[in-house]
């Protein structure tokens, strides 16, 4: 009996150090790789509130060890990530630590100015990351690595998992579309973390005037790109879920329409609906909250769909779903009228407006893309840092 009991606590004990050891540990949490790099250098970081190390942010972990923090980088929605998409976010002060906090939306090329550059000897990147190529934190990573090639800085990524970093989807953007939306030519789902999308960029000479920014990543452990990562943060105010998320890549194509998808809602990316569409069953009326000042459809009755009891299965399996926006369209009929030039932004070719307007299929349209697909894997397979 006693070595039964002592077989089962052995069992039990391999089994939790199994699981300890297979944690995703996330390049922030590596402090013995990159403590070193940055002893005795002005340091800037592009991060927000998702950049933590356990249960304390980045920022306080570094000047904790007396690391020499100058300045602070913010995305889009801000340093605490609550504000709108796109708004305005004005260039402050950290209160908990003083340290200045140098906007990116404070400008008009988005691009820091000399006089910021001239701050810091190496920027830090630590930021959570969704993998689409229509969300916004790559872009602002883009043009900090331009800006630091520009003034001979180095950056240093701390990676983060791509939470739909399992598959690639949807057309390469042709490059007369590239905007704040879309950046690079990338599918829409491009299956990379931030890391692996920088040495790319590099590789691909995708930096204005092919400059070559001096990049060092810190990589997670015990990640494939097989895992299905669960974020720990909302990285943004409507994405307060993985089930957004794993729809994100589809409903985001409603922002290009008169049709919510559900901001102002207590279920962004999950609905979608327009107060005109008949035939449904399911409601709900957009309000104004935190992150969704001024949603589309504002204290208006929309009707249409809940996507809400999909599972992550089933949302895996298709991928970008086109038959959603399809849906919609034919439901409205209202022609002209429904699209917007932003849906070329979002979705980075001409062609899928038109085959929607023809009465093409979802599974049509998609095999459209397939060869982009196919050779974009093959293209980012040499900056690949973890296994496919």
């Amino acid at each position: 009996m006693k070595k039964l009991i002592l077989c089962l606590l052995m069992a039990c004990f391999t089994f939790v150090s199994q699981a300890r050891e297979e944690r995703v540990i996330v390049g922030a949490e590596q402090t013995s790789e990159y403590f070193p790099i940055l002893k005795n250098k002005r340091i800037a970081i592009f991060s927000n509130h998702t950049g933590m190390v356990g249960k304390h942010h980045l920022l306080d972990v570094l000047l904790a060890n007396h690391m020499d923090v100058r300045a602070i980088f913010s995305p889009e929605h801000g340093f605490r990530g609550n504000a709108d998409a796109g708004e305005h976010v004005a260039s402050s002060v950290d209160p908990k630590t003083g340290v200045p906090i140098l906007s990116l939306y404070d400008g008009k090329d988005k691009r820091p100015s000399e006089k910021s550059m001239r701050k810091f000897d190496i920027l830090v990147v630590d930021i959570q990351d969704v993998g689409l190529r229509f969300y916004t934190y790559y872009i602002t990573m883009c043009r900090l690595m331009d800006a630091c090639a520009e003034y001979n800085r180095k950056v240093l990524i701390l990676d983060r998992p791509n939470p739909n970093g399992h598959y690639v989807d949807g057309p390469i953007l042709d490059m007369k579309y590239k905007s704040g939306v879309g950046w690079l030519p990338i599918p829409v789902v491009h299956g990379m973390t931030l890391g692996e999308l920088a040495l790319m960029v590099n590789g691909e000479r995708w930096l204005p005037q092919s400059r070559v920014c001096d990049v060092t990543v810190i990589p997670c452990k015990n990640y494939t790109h097989q895992t299905h990562y669960r974020l720990p943060i909302a990285p943004s105010p409507n994405l307060p879920t993985m089930k957004a998320i794993y729809l994100y890549p589809s409903t985001c194509l409603f922002e290009a329409t008169p049709v919510s998808l559900g901001r102002g809602t207590d279920k962004p990316f999950l609905v979608y609906g327009h107060p005109n569409m008949k035939g449904y069953d399911f409601e709900f009326t957009p309000r104004s909250v935190p992150g969704a000042k001024n949603p589309p459809q504002l204290n208006k009755t929309c009707y249409g769909r809940d996507l809400s009891h999909l599972t992550d299965e089933e949302i895996w399996a298709k991928g970008i779903d086109l038959s959603y926006i399809i849906d919609a369209y034919q439901n409205l009929n209202i022609d002209d009228h429904f699209f917007r030039s932003f849906f070329e932004l979002l979705i980075g070719t001409d062609y899928v407006r038109k085959m929607i307007e023809e009465g093409k299929s979802a599974d049509e349209i998609k095999a459209c893309w397939a060869d982009d697909v196919a050779r974009f894997k093959e293209q980012r397979r040499p900056y690949l840092l973890y296994a496919e």
